[in-house]
Formats: structure tokens, sequence, C-alpha cells
């Protein structure tokens, strides 16, 4: 039982503490992240005010990802099978794609990116894009539709964020979260909060999938791309977290 006389904390401390919770930015994102949506944006910007419409053409036939470039000989390909599983994940469709997946990059990268630092979160990021159009590409084998956006890279980062994020509790610190202990997938998988997001974020893909969320169409959705990118973050986050990331806040 905590003695409340003695080891109470004075009330002008209490203060201070209030104060620099108040003086605290509500806008404070990592630099390496702004400077990654900064990058998505002036690329799409780049393509869409300033290549004409033959010209951006090039662009996503050389640097889209597109299952059918894998169903030819090598021989027959230019070097855009090797770079493509990667670029893809820098082009996006439209401005509302790419305010989209800049919303949830800023919610999930945050944490993820202040765990563990630039070099990992890059190395996180093309990973993930990989690991998303793997799985995609063998749902889609020989198919001729190019895949663009960053959503396979953002469902791995929200893999990786459930990993941390929840405390004991099930409640999230924005400013903490990411100091918080790294669950086992086992126990991942018994916390209330990772089941019930977990669980939340397959059945909206599922029915993404199924047509029944279409925005804007779910033909034009690589759902199956979410769930490699979400399914890598999750299994294989451990893999870039630092073992200097401590033990959970009190």
């Amino acid at each position: 039982m905590t003695d409340q006389t003695d080891g109470a904390t004075p009330p002008q401390a209490n203060e201070a503490d209030a104060a620099t919770r108040v003086s605290e930015p509500a806008f404070n994102l990592p630099a390496g992240l702004v400077a990654m949506l900064a990058l998505l944006v002036v690329i799409h910007a780049v393509r869409t005010y300033l290549l004409s419409a033959p010209i951006d053409s090039e662009v996503i036939l050389n640097f889209a990802f597109w299952p059918a470039r894998y169903d030819h000989p090598l021989a027959d390909q230019t070097l855009a099978w090797l770079w493509s599983p990667l670029t893809y994940s820098l082009l996006h469709g439209s401005w509302e794609h790419l305010i989209f997946n800049g919303f949830w990059m800023v919610a999930f990268g945050a944490p993820v990116i202040r765990r563990i630092g630039l070099i990992r979160f890059m190395l996180f990021w093309c990973l993930s894009a990989i690991a998303a159009v793997a799985l995609h590409v063998a749902f889609h084998w020989g198919e001729t539709i190019f895949v663009v956006g960053a959503s396979g890279v953002v469902a791995g980062l929200m893999g990786a964020a459930a990993r941390f994020v929840f405390s004991p509790s099930g409640r999230i610190s924005r400013q903490f979260a990411h100091l918080n202990r790294r669950l086992t997938v086992g126990e991942a998988l018994s916390n209330r909060s990772v089941v019930v997001f977990t669980g939340i974020w397959f059945l909206t893909n599922f029915l993404i999938g199924l047509g029944v969320f279409a925005f804007g169409g779910a033909g034009g959705i690589a759902w199956e791309a979410h769930i490699g990118g979400f399914l890598f973050g999750f299994l294989l986050f451990g893999l870039f977290d630092p073992p200097q990331v401590s033990t959970a806040r009190g």
C-alpha cells in the first residue's frame, strides 16, 4: 500500500508536469516520416502537374508493379522486374489515394519509426512492400493490372504497431506507445485489444475483396497486398525491433 503522505508529489511539481503536457505540440511527427510523406507528395505532384500523359504512362509501365511482368522469361524483361516491387509503393493513383494512405501512415508509422529509427524504418518499408505484392501476385499471377500505392506498407506498419502500441489496459499513449514492451505473437493474439483491432482490420479487407465496401470500386483495391503487408509486419516485426527498446511503461 502506498504511503500518500510521505511519498506525495508536491502540488508545484504536478502543476509543472501539467504545463509541460499542455505545451507539447499536438502535431509532432518524426522528421524521417515527414520526409517520406513529402517525397510521396512531390512524386505525385510531378506526375500530375508536370509530366505529359505519355510520359506518365511510361513511369507507370516502368515503376508500377505488374503481375504479368513475371509471367515472361527474364530475357524478354526490362530491369523494371527488379525494382518495381519497391517503386510501386511510391506511386499513387490519385490525390485521394495518397491522402488516405498518408493519414494512416501518420497514425501507425509515427510510433514505428520512433521505435526503430530511420534506417530500420526504410528497410521495413522495402521489405513490407515486397511482401505485400508477393501475396498479391500469388492470387493474380499473369494479370495485366498495375498495382500502385503505399497501402501494403501502411498495412505492414499497422501489423507492426499491433505488437507494441497497446498497453495491458488496451489504451494507446500517443507520445509514449513506442516505449512499450513488444508482445510476442502469442501474447498479442491473447490481448483483447490486439485481437479486436486485428479482427476488424481483416474483416474490413475481406469485405473489400467481396465488394461490400467499394472505395472507388473494389476491383481497384489490391486487398491481398494489404494482407501480405500486415502479416509481414505483425509476424516479423521482431527482426526490426532494436534490442535496447526496454520494458513497458508502468
